[in-house]
């Protein structure tokens, strides 16, 4: 009996807690389920933004260090004084 008075108790205490907190988020009214899925999809597209961006610039990097590379190479087998004759 004293635990069953108590767990409703808890119940009680806690959904307050969790209307208090809500309520100080600005999650308290009737829109807050589409709020929450329209922050949900923005986060998401920050991320895939995030990615794609990360996956660009690691691509430039690579492009540019094969370019010097085979720049190096050219000026070792002596190419760039084929061009200037």
């Amino acid at each position: 009996m004293v635990d069953k008075e108590l767990q409703g108790l808890l119940e009680q205490a806690s959904e307050t807690g969790a209307r208090r907190a809500l309520a100080q988020l600005g999650l308290d009214d009737a829109s807050a389920a589409k709020d929450m899925g329209e922050l949900r999809e923005l986060l998401s597209a920050w991320r895939d933004a995030k990615r794609s961006a990360r996956k660009a610039a690691i691509g430039w990097v690579v492009r540019m260090v094969l370019a010097l590379l085979l720049i190096g190479i050219a000026f070792r087998l002596g190419l760039p004084g084929l061009v200037s004759q």
